[in-house]
């Protein structure tokens, strides 16, 4: 059994551009006579590698505490798509059918118009990810969202495919239970070859 962390660090990752920067804030150091460490941090929802729920666009939609985990575990397949826009066609002629959980490797730079969102929230997908910060792209975000989230399909963004082969994988990629809010980090692991529970 192989285990791939596909998440980015917070502190580390690119900042989708009019979001705040993440901050660190240290309240006690061992280095300075305090009996521990203790940090604390400020962050966006969707900084790093995080996940969407349907409130982050759609009025009286789900927070990410009030979705299901059935979305973020299970098999899932890694597909290359190429850089810039994902149409309706593209999808129609090159997306897998039967796949429940799709990540999209693209070296970040691929995103959905807004016929290409909605033709792939018809093939009956449970999670869409990408390694784009987002799904959309500026300008163009509200419609490829509410494509999948009104559909309460789940989203990742901002993964770390880099040396990720395409191919078939499971999928571990629970959100931190946030209450209320639009969005959570995610710590996302990829599960490759053969796996036993108790292992």
């Amino acid at each position: 059994m192989e285990i791939i962390d596909i998440t980015k660090g917070i502190f580390s990752s690119e900042v989708y551009p009019g979001d705040p920067e993440p901050e660190k804030q240290n309240f006690q150091s061992i280095e300075n006579g305090d009996g521990c460490n203790l940090n604390g941090y400020f962050a966006c929802c969707h900084t790093g590698t995080h996940a969407d729920a349907p409130l982050h666009f759609v009025d009286g939609g789900k927070s990410i505490d009030k979705m299901s985990m059935i979305p973020f575990i299970g098999p899932c397949k890694v597909l290359d798509v190429p850089a810039g826009p994902i149409t309706g066609e593209y999808v129609e002629n090159s997306f897998p059918r039967g796949c429940r959980r799709l990540l999209l490797k693209s070296e970040g730079k691929a995103y959905f118009l807004d016929h290409g969102a909605q033709a792939a929230a018809n093939l009956g997908l449970l999670l869409i990810g990408t390694d784009a910060l987002s799904v959309g792209t500026s300008g163009n975000q509200i419609a490829p969202h509410k494509a999948f989230l009104n559909k309460e399909i789940a989203i990742l963004e901002g993964l770390d495919l880099t040396g990720v082969d395409t191919g078939n994988y499971f999928l571990l990629a629970q959100p931190v239970k946030l209450e209320g809010m639009e969005g959570a980090p995610v710590r996302a692991l990829l599960i490759k070859g053969d796996f036993h529970w108790n292992s």
